[in-house]
């Protein structure tokens, strides 16, 4: 009776790593991006900032087949102009993202083999100022973190069982950087769109 037991127990666990390997449920993607930083103003301070591109790797773990975790960092580097009553600054940044929240499969396209996708992230950005800058500001930049909530979605194409192509938007809402210098605003909320493309690996 008890080697019967331990059989199936076996054979059970067995059969659940193999429908989970079948299963596919971690993918990894690399994405190029594009940042897209909408205008802010306020306190006597208008900022903008120039558009640019980046990469994004994420990973992704199903945990059924409508639900899923994402982890994703994204890199990317810009300038963040001000414009203040004393004149006007200019900052180089490189700029991190890391965010971490949940994905919602929607019902796929069977005709198209497209699969789509809603998310729902939090994280941080981290403004680390590189060595160009131009303009007079009081003091010096710092590297500065901003927490961010991420919106967004996509599409996936399977091109075999383990690979797909991915088309993805990212909004990032957050308080705009001021490198911790009071006389360039208090950071006032804005947002980057983030559109990017890319390749899937499932495994």
């Amino acid at each position: 009776m008890q080697r019967t037991t331990i059989k199936t127990a076996s054979i059970v666990l067995v059969l659940s790593l193999v429908a989970a390997a079948q299963e596919s449920r971690s993918e990894i993607g690399v994405q190029g991006i594009g940042l897209f930083t909408q205008n802010s103003s306020g306190n006597s301070v208008t900022r903008s900032a120039t558009d640019t591109g980046g990469v994004l790797a994420s990973y992704r773990y199903h945990i059924n087949r409508w639900l899923s975790v994402e982890a994703a960092y994204g890199y990317g580097r810009n300038t963040q102009k001000f414009s203040t009553d004393t004149g006007v600054f200019g900052q180089q940044a490189n700029v991190n993202q890391m965010t971490a929240g949940f994905v919602a499969s929607l019902p796929a396209v069977a005709k198209w083999k497209l699969s789509s996708y809603l998310l729902a992230e939090g994280g941080a950005l981290i403004f680390d100022p590189t060595g160009n800058a131009y303009g007079t500001a009081s003091g010096s930049a710092q590297r500065q973190n901003r927490g961010a909530f991420v919106y967004g979605g996509g599409l996936n194409f399977p091109i075999t069982k383990r690979i797909a192509l991915r088309a993805e938007y990212r909004g990032l809402v957050f308080s705009a950087p001021n490198f911790q210098l009071s006389s360039l605003g208090r950071g006032n909320v804005t947002q980057t769109a983030q559109p990017s493309a890319g390749i899937v690996f499932r495994f």
